[in-house]
């Protein structure tokens, strides 16, 4: 079986990306990927290649060292092993375009790790605290958004979560009693959703038509509609939350909105 090495000094996580779609371009598709990450000597270099010597294997990399990537390029050569710089390349052609220097320095991908892995954690957190699942994320959290159901609560904590914020939801039902932890919860750490009656009304008899449910079921009963939304107006006073009107707003739209209510709580809590 063909294998394809991706190195890096970093992650990898681009130098594997990059063997992968290669990969996928041969119908064969039968590779085998090794992503060899956080490279930071010459001895690791030597132990890599001594390794791929032994397979068909094409070796590619984004090692930004300069010592390293001669290392890699003269140790390869010597086993007949073909070598791709993957970011070389581009940083020439951006320095011969710009003129100039660029700051070779791992440090900037592993900073990019640092935020990759941030991204990671934050979407594992809207996951695991998504609907009410676990009041105890809600003292965690970098924002609390509470609202009806079919106000985009999950997708809005999806959208922040990407952007490294990490957020727990809380959906408002007339009958389901709320979680205590949710009134420890700082008020500007608390946004809730509003909609209008109609615009929801028609949201969730679409939604229960693509359930195969009749659309007139109590879940998109205007009635009803309006007693839970009156409900949550009432929880929102009585915690003296943010409220946003999501009524003609993109996800987008609604996400910056609570993106700068995330930022004014990190500047309050620097002073």
């Amino acid at each position: 079986m063909p294998v394809i090495y991706a190195l890096s000094d970093s992650l990898g996580e681009t130098a594997e990306m990059v063997a992968r779609a290669t990969a996928s371009q041969f119908n064969s598709g039968d590779f085998d990927i090794i992503r060899v990450p956080y490279i930071t000597s010459v001895e690791q270099i030597t132990e890599t290649v001594r390794e791929a010597e032994n397979h068909n294997c094409v070796i590619c990399h984004t090692l930004v060292s300069s010592d390293l990537r001669d290392a890699l390029l003269e140790q390869a050569q010597a086993h007949n092993i073909p070598t791709i710089d993957i970011m070389g390349p581009m940083i020439h052609a951006v320095q011969t375009v710009t003129g100039m220097n660029p700051r070779l320095k791992p440090g900037l991908i592993h900073k990019l790790d640092q935020e990759y892995f941030k991204r990671v954690e934050a979407v594992e957190f809207a996951v695991k605290y998504d609907d009410g699942k676990n009041p105890l994320g809600l003292l965690k959290a970098d924002i609390v958004i509470i609202g009806v159901s079919r106000t985009s609560k999950t997708p809005l904590s999806m959208y922040l979560a990407h952007k490294k914020v990490k957020v727990a939801n809380v959906p408002l039902v007339p009958e389901a009693p709320l979680p205590q932890e949710l009134f420890q919860v700082p008020p500007h750490h608390i946004v809730g959703l509003i909609i209008d009656k109609f615009k929801l009304n028609e949201i969730r008899s679409e939604r229960l038509k693509t359930m195969g449910l009749a659309p007139n079921a109590s879940y998109a009963n205007i009635g009803r509609i309006h007693e839970e939304l009156d409900y949550a107006r009432s929880i929102m006073r009585r915690l003296d939350c943010p409220v946003i009107d999501v009524s003609n707003k993109a996800i987008e739209e609604t996400a910056n909105r609570i993106l700068e209510i995330v930022q004014k709580n990190k500047l309050a809590k620097c002073k």
